[in-house]
């Protein structure tokens, strides 16, 4: 038996690959704000971005109706504010923000660094009315 055969899909199926070092692009970034990178692999199933908020800048509590967000903090720190009480944001901090939910984020005295994946959006369609 060779090593393919018996695992499916090795003939055709797309590669794994690194994208980059999120710290490594957020020191880069460091005097940036928005985002950083952006996944923009062809055929992808999610959406991903590496964003930068400068130090003691935020973004406005907004509720993302139809998606599920995944946040991970890479660099700095801040506060999650919701509508209970605002939880504190560090490197390696993992949140999941379910959709639907009033979030903000406030970066601390270094700013904040941290990447979002979610579901991938449907693109745009030109329809009839």
């Amino acid at each position: 038996m060779t090593d393919s055969e018996g695992r499916p899909g090795t003939d055709d199926a797309p590669l794994p690959r690194i994208l980059g070092n999120t710290a490594s692009i957020a020191e880069a970034g460091a005097e940036s704000t928005g985002a950083l990178w952006r996944l923009a692999e062809p055929g992808r199933q999610l959406d991903a971005n590496l964003v930068r908020i400068p130090a003691h800048g935020h973004i406005d509590a907004h509720a993302e109706p139809d998606l599920d967000v995944l946040l991970l903090v890479v660099t700095g720190g801040g506060t999650l504010g919701r509508a209970e009480q605002p939880q504190t944001l560090e490197p390696g901090t993992l949140v999941w923000l379910p959709h639907g939910s009033v979030r903000s984020l406030t970066a601390g005295e270094n700013g904040m660094a941290y990447v979002t994946v979610h579901r991938r959006r449907p693109g745009m369609r030109i329809g009839r009315r």
